[in-house]
């Protein structure tokens, strides 16, 4: 297999289309795409091992052995699935994966197929250069991580935890990318969010039982009015301010370059002052509540007596029982709730020479740029690692230029990534894993 430029792998990886579509169903799986991962570790001299609890939801693992033995392991994950994507809305189809415009275009570009090219761009390097890293690094190229992991990195954990024996850190999406703000005096500030912290995921079906009956008739038992009630107190519920230490460590260090003050005892005052470097903690300064999914009745002249709703519920580290205790309170009476999925809050050191050597490689390619900690609002596969007593981190370097939203682009249509952001990815994935 010839060697191919970053972006062009890139491309190529969009054009499997591995669509999860939830609830443990896949489209085509990842087989196809796990295969082509394969050949192009094996291509750069690794022996790497295909497992699946399914035969199509393939991941794949491979270790690259370091030059000293005496140093712990690091996890490098990625993830080969995708969310669905709706063709009538794109300006580009989804899987084409084209090249213009000086980006890559598809599905996946920005989570995480953009990563899987870069990994496998520093290993082609390696390979032509004889070049070995100072440790061993284990990389797991996983799928299912769209859904619950359970065809993927929990299954690995759970089945296969050999596989990652001794790692002492592990690396994945949602970090080292490039949050362009302003300085008070108007210049501009480069920050490059490393997440050290990701909220729990807990997601939660609520019932409301009721008594059935004719829609003409006074029912004060009513389990759609039950539920909407419920609802309403828990969406219009704020939430109290909880600064894990990721989030007091970024504002200790990214308020500094921006010439402005925070103010401890008014964090939305502080969010509005940070303008656009808010968006990488407005969503983890509190706890978040929020229903999604409504389902009850069958006609609408027939009172139903049970309504359900689902609520995206999103959990800091070190609250979680206090905060499914306030729930119930605000849910009141007649209303349970159950786990759809339950994933605890991870978080790992913020001040460690792991979150060191990131910075000094994000800074070896942009001097300027300041470093930051930060906890993600969402989840990765990193809840499955932590499971291992690995302290997982979101870096998956990427540079974007001026004007390009790269938040909004993924799982978003016209998904895209830039052309000199992925090769600034490989320069830096290459100096941080080559010198860790």
């Amino acid at each position: 297999m010839g060697e191919l430029a970053v972006e062009e792998l890139c491309a190529e990886l969009i054009r499997f289309d591995t669509t999860n579509l939830g609830d443990g169903k896949s489209l085509l799986g990842e087989r196809a795409i796990a295969e082509f991962v394969a050949e192009h570790l094996t291509d750069s001299g690794l022996t790497p091992t295909l497992l699946e609890r399914d035969p199509t939801r393939t991941n794949v693992v491979v270790r690259v052995p370091g030059s000293d033995p005496n140093l712990a392991p690091l996890l490098v994950h990625a993830h080969l699935d995708v969310v669905p994507a709706d063709e009538s809305e794109w300006s580009v189809h989804p899987f084409a994966g084209e090249i213009r415009d000086g980006f890559v275009w598809g599905r996946g570009a920005v989570d995480m197929k953009d990563m899987c090219a870069a990994l496998l761009t520093v290993l082609s390097r390696w390979s032509s250069a004889g070049i070995a890293p100072r440790r061993d690094i284990v990389l797991a190229f996983v799928a299912d991580e769209e859904d619950t992991g359970e065809w993927g990195a929990h299954w690995l954990v759970d089945k296969h935890p050999d596989l990652f024996e001794g790692c002492a850190a592990a690396i994945g999406e949602s970090g080292g990318y490039t949050v362009r703000a302003r300085h008070r005096d108007g210049h501009e500030v480069r920050l490059y969010p490393v997440a050290t912290a990701e909220r729990g995921t807990a997601h939660l079906r609520l019932t409301a039982q009721g008594r059935a009956g004719h829609g003409s008739r006074r029912n004060d038992d009513n389990a759609v009015v039950r539920l909407v009630h419920a609802l309403s107190r828990l969406a219009a519920h704020r939430w109290p301010v909880h600064l894990i230490p990721a989030v007091r460590a970024f504002l200790e260090r990214a308020t500094p370059a921006l010439g402005i003050e925070v103010d401890w005892h008014d964090m939305d005052e502080t969010l509005r002052r940070l303008g656009p470097a808010a968006k990488v903690i407005e969503n983890t300064v509190r706890n978040s509540t929020t229903p999604t999914v409504l389902s009850a009745g069958y006609k609408v002249n027939v009172i139903p007596g049970v309504a359900s709703a689902l609520v995206d519920t999103r959990v800091l580290p070190g609250t979680e029982d206090d905060l499914l205790a306030e729930i119930d309170r605000v849910l009141g009476p007649g209303v349970t709730r159950e786990f759809v999925q339950l994933q605890h809050a991870v978080q790992a050191p913020v001040d460690t020479p792991w979150f060191d050597a990131m910075a000094d490689a994000l800074r070896a390619f942009d001097p300027e740029g300041v470093v930051v900690p930060f906890c993600m609002g969402g989840g990765t596969d990193a809840k499955a690692f932590a499971q291992l007593g690995i302290d997982c981190f979101g870096f998956a370097p990427l540079f974007i230029p001026e004007g390009h939203d790269h938040k909004l682009m993924a799982h978003g249509v016209d998904e895209r990534v830039p052309i000199e952001g992925l090769r600034f990815g490989v320069n830096v994935l290459d100096r941080f894993l080559s010198t860790v």
